[in-house]
C-alpha cells in the first residue's frame, strides 16, 4: 500500500512499513510445530491487567460493555505482511501459523477476522481462473499441498469467528512486468486487459471483460466455500504518482461516450462493479456479507458541503472511489472506513470523521465498523498509548447518542499481540472484558433457530460443565449458542446485559453441546441460560436457567 503521509491515507502495504521494522515483528515467539526460524512476531503481554500494572500505561476510563459489536483484524498476506510470515513454509507450518493468529483473536476477545485470500489477481484457493498465490509458496501457480481457504474458514468456524474473505479487485502484480506471471495467467492471455501504473499491474477498471474476469474469479470463491464475507480494502483505481498518468485513454475513447469527463466515467466503472458484484453475491447466497473499507474521507467539505470537515486527500477524486454513494444507494452490508488518524488532527480528525461517517451510514441503515490504525502505536505517529481505547469508547458515544457504530477493526494482525505501549491491552481491559456477538443485520434471511434446552450445569476439574441439547430439524439448526451466567441462584437472566455473557460456541451437529467455563470459580453457585444463534447472529429467547450442581 502507499506510503504514510498526512493525513495518512491507507493500511500498510510493503512500502508503507517504517525502515529498519520486520515484517514479521521485533521479539520472538516460537508457534507450536514451527521453528522460530520460520516464523517471528512482535509479541507483548497477552495479560489484560499487564500495561496498567507495569505504570507506564495509563488507562481510559472503563465502559460498561456492548453485547453486540463486531471486533475485528486485518491479517494480510500480500508479501507476506501477516500470514504465511514468508514464503516456502510447509502445509502444516502454515496451517500452525494460522492457528495461531486464532488464538490472538480470541485472547483479546475478537469475534471476527477479514484474511487476505486474493491479494494480486491470485488465489488462495484452488480457483480455475487465476493461480496459486506465490505468497504461499514463493512460486506462483505452486499448489501449496493443500486448501487454504478451506482450512482458515472451518478453523474460523470453530471457534466461532466470522470469516470475512478479503480481495484486491484490480491488482494484478506488486511488480510491473507482465513475463513475471505465470503463461497462463489471465494478465498474459489477455494483455489488453492491463496496463502497468507505478510500478505495478493493474487490471483496466473500463473494460467490460476485466471487470466480469475479476467477478468470476471472486465469485468462484462465494460459490465454493461456507464465506461470512466478502471484504475489499480501499484499492480501485491506484493511488496517484507524481509525474505520471493513469494510461487508460484509449479505453475512455472506446468506452467513455455520454460521461463528462475521464473522471466521472472512472467513477461509473468502479460504482458499476460494486453495483454488479453486490448483486451477484447475494443472488448466489444472500446471507453472505459485503463491505468496503475504504480511504477515510470521502470528500472534504471545502469542496463539496456533504463532505467532512476535513482537509486531506478525497477518495471520490483520488481513487474515483464515490464510497458514499455506495452506503446510499445500499449496495453494502457494511462501510469499514480506515479512519486511521488521531483526535485533533487538523486535516483528519477522528472526532470529526467518526460522526460524519455514521451520519452516512444511517441514512440506509448500512452497518458501519471503524479501521483503526493500531500499526501508528508501533510507528509513533499515535504518541499516548490510549488513543484506541479513546477511540473506541468515543465510537461507542456516537451510538449511544447520534447514529449506530457497530465496531472496530485493526490493522493489522501481528500488530495485535506485539500490543505496542500495551495499547491493545487498554481496548481488551477497557472494552472487551467480556464476548460479544456480532451485529444481527435484520435484512439478512434469518433462520428461525429454536430456544435450545438447557439440561445441566455441573462443577468439574476444569470449570462448570454447561450441557444443552439443539433438538430442531436441520433447516433451522442453530450454527452457534451463547452462554450466559450471574452469580448466586436466579429464576432469569436478562441476556441483554452484555455483563453476563460468558462466551459464543460453535455448534456441533448431532451431539449433546457443551462448554466448559473455566472461569467458574470452584464450588461457587452460578445461574446458567443459553440462546440459540443463527448463521447471521440472529438470536433465539432463552432456555430455562439451571444453576450449577
Amino acid at each position: 500500500m502507499p506510503l504514510d503521509r498526512t493525513p495518512a491515507p491507507t493500511r500498510l502495504d510493503a512500502a508503507a512499513h517504517p525502515p529498519g521494522v520486520d515484517r514479521r515483528g521485533f521479539l520472538t515467539l516460537a508457534v507450536a510445530g514451527v521453528a522460530a526460524s520460520a516464523f517471528t512476531v512482535t509479541i507483548g503481554s497477552l495479560s489484560p491487567v499487564a500495561a496498567h500494572a507495569s505504570g507506564t500505561v495509563e488507562a481510559s476510563a472503563a465502559v460498561a460493555p456492548r453485547k453486540r459489536e463486531l471486533r475485528a483484524m486485518w491479517i494480510s498476506s500480500v508479501v507476506n505482511i501477516d500470514w504465511p510470515s514468508r514464503t516456502g513454509l510447509s502445509a502444516a507450518d502454515q496451517q500452525a501459523e494460522f492457528l495461531y493468529w486464532l488464538d490472538v483473536a480470541e485472547q483479546f476477545r475478537l469475534n471476527a477476522v477479514f484474511v487476505q485470500v486474493r491479494p494480486t489477481a491470485d488465489a488462495f484457493w484452488p480457483s480455475p481462473l487465476e493461480p496459486w498465490s506465490q505468497y504461499l509458496t514463493g512460486v506462483q501457480g505452486q499448489d501449496p499441498g493443500y486448501d487454504p481457504l478451506a482450512f482458515i474458514v472451518a478453523e474460523a468456524h470453530r471457534r466461532n469467528l466470522e470469516l470475512h474473505a478479503w480481495y484486491n479487485p484490480y491488482r494484478v502484480s506488486m511488480g510491473a512486468d507482465p513475463a513475471a506471471l505465470v503463461p497462463d495467467h489471465p494478465a498474459r492471455v489477455h494483455p489488453e486487459w492491463v496496463w502497468a501504473y507505478g510500478g505495478k499491474l493493474y487490471f483496466d477498471p473500463g473494460l467490460p471483460e476485466a471487470q466480469e474476469h475479476i467477478q468470476q474469479a471472486i465469485l468462484h470463491s462465494v460459490e465454493h466455500y461456507d464465506l461470512d464475507g466478502v471484504h475489499f480494502d480501499d484499492y480501485f483505481y491506484p493511488y496517484p504518482v507524481a509525474g505520471q498518468t493513469i494510461p487508460d485513454a484509449a479505453t475512455y475513447a472506446a468506452h467513455g461516450a455520454g460521461f463528462a469527463d475521464i473522471a466521472a466515467w472512472r467513477r461509473h466503472n468502479v460504482d458499476t462493479f460494486v453495483q454488479s458484484v453486490s448483486q451477484r453475491i447475494k443472488a448466489l447466497k444472500p446471507w453472505v456479507k459485503f463491505g468496503i473499507s475504504p480511504f477515510g474521507i470521502w470528500r472534504n467539505r471545502t469542496t463539496d458541503p456533504l463532505g467532512s470537515e476535513t482537509g486531506g486527500s478525497q477518495s471520490y477524486d483520488m481513487q474515483f472511489a464515490d464510497t458514499r454513494k455506495w452506503v446510499l444507494e445500499g449496495w453494502l452490508d457494511y462501510i469499514n472506513p480506515q479512519i486511521y488518524w488521531q483526535f485533533g488532527l487538523a486535516v483528519a480528525d477522528y472526532a470529526k470523521l467518526v460522526p460524519w461517517w455514521a451520519d452516512v451510514a444511517a441514512t440506509s441503515g448500512t452497518h458501519l465498523y471503524i479501521g483503526e490504525a493500531l500499526y501508528k502505536v508501533t510507528s509513533g505517529v499515535f504518541t499516548d498509548p490510549a488513543e484506541l481505547s479513546k477511540h473506541v469508547a468515543f465510537d461507542r458515544e456516537i451510538d449511544a447518542t447520534r447514529a449506530p457504530v457497530h465496531g472496530n477493526v485493526y490493522f493489522s494482525a501481528k500488530h495485535v499481540p506485539a500490543d505496542p505501549k500495551g495499547s491493545m491491552s487498554l481496548v481488551r481491559a477497557d472494552h472487551y472484558s467480556r464476548p460479544a456477538i456480532v451485529p444481527a443485520m435484520p435484512w439478512l434471511p434469518a433462520t428461525a433457530v429454536r430456544t435450545p434446552v438447557l439440561a445441566n450445569a455441573v462443577h468439574g476439574a476444569g470449570g462448570v460443565t454447561v450441557k444443552w441439547s439443539d433438538a430442531a430439524p436441520p433447516s433451522v439448526r442453530a450454527t452457534s449458542f451463547a452462554v450466559y451466567r450471574v452469580d448466586g441462584s436466579a429464576g432469569a437472566i436478562d441476556i441483554e446485559d452484555a455483563a453476563n455473557l460468558v462466551a459464543t460456541v460453535r455448534a456441533e451437529p448431532g451431539v449433546v453441546q457443551r462448554f466448559v467455563d473455566a472461569g467458574a470459580e470452584p464450588g461457587a453457585v452460578y445461574t446458567y441460560a443459553v440462546t440459540a444463534l443463527d448463521r447471521v447472529w440472529n438470536e433465539s429467547t432463552p432456555s430455562r436457567v439451571r444453576v450449577t450442581e
